[in-house]
């Protein structure tokens, strides 16, 4: 069987090499491959966070009743990693190369709290508290 935890995990790691990929063009001063990689960054972590917040999250609040709890702070945290992608694009736009990896040191120190919250305590929660929702909840998050 799939699992949110896995499933969710792996996205994480690609998002991560995504990322990695643009940090490269950007300490090589390829500002137009740059502009590529954010590009394909943004959309691939938009798509990680509507995963979640239309489709793993709600279906998690209606099945434990927790609405004010871990998903509520994951959702504030995707923001504020919303606004530095902001951050990350008007860098680009000026290609100030220091300011992007100030910007970018403080995004991957969030991503990474982020996603250690969320492998190691949610997703683990929401495989065992979801139980027969799982593999609907993953055709979901696959279908957006």
């Amino acid at each position: 069987m799939n699992t949110i935890s896995s499933f969710l995990t792996s996205d994480h790691r690609a998002c991560d090499e995504e990322f990695a990929n643009l940090e490269n063009a950007v300490a090589l001063d390829d500002w137009d491959d740059s502009q590529v990689k954010l590009n394909k960054f943004i959309s691939d972590l938009l798509h990680h966070f509507d995963m979640e917040e239309k489709v793993m999250f709600p279906t998690f609040e209606e099945v434990t009743g927790m609405t004010q709890g871990p998903t509520m702070i994951m959702r504030m945290e995707h923001d504020q990693m919303r606004q530095l992608l902001n951050a990350l694009q008007e860098d680009l736009e000026k290609k100030d190369r220091n300011h992007f990896f100030g910007v970018s040191e403080s995004l991957m120190m969030l991503m990474q709290q982020h996603n250690m919250k969320e492998e190691q305590m949610l997703y683990a929660m929401a495989d065992m508290r979801l139980g027969s929702f799982v593999e609907k909840v993953i055709e979901d998050m696959k279908a957006l």
